[in-house]
């Protein structure tokens, strides 16, 4: 299991301490095989809420600080993702858009088997940590 914060979702962090773009809290999922890495600008095989190949119906999280190690040093989203068809779902990510957008953080993980009623409930942490 791999996840990691992309090449490109730092500009989409680096843009936020800036007060510009758009908040990375838009859930995404993929039923492709592969390990994340930070030069991934897509899912392996992202998928709508029908678990059909598809990029326009992202998931909106709740966004928060929550602390790790030292006060309020996380960005936490959670969201819960619905299906409303059958397959596999084996990586997640955190978009800065509804539709389409920036990948900024990607997480692939062992195949979670759903059909048409079921849901997962994501939780992504950003931990900053002083070098």
């Amino acid at each position: 299991m791999a996840s990691v914060v992309t090449n490109v979702g730092l500009a989409v962090f680096t843009n936020r301490i800036m007060q510009a773009g758009t908040a990375p809290l838009y859930i995404g999922w993929g039923t492709g095989a592969g390990t994340a890495a930070i030069a991934d600008t897509t899912l392996f095989t992202e998928a709508l809420v029908t678990l059909s190949a598809g990029t326009s119906d992202h998931t909106t999280g709740t966004e928060s600080r929550v602390t790790t190690t030292a006060t309020n040093d996380t960005y936490q989203v959670t969201g819960t993702r619905a299906a409303t068809g059958s397959g596999t779902v084996t990586n997640a990510g955190l978009w800065d858009a509804a539709s389409a957008g920036t990948l900024a953080v990607k997480s692939d993980f062992t195949g979670i088997a759903l059909v048409s009623g079921d849901s997962i409930v994501f939780t992504f942490k950003i931990r900053l940590a002083s070098a």
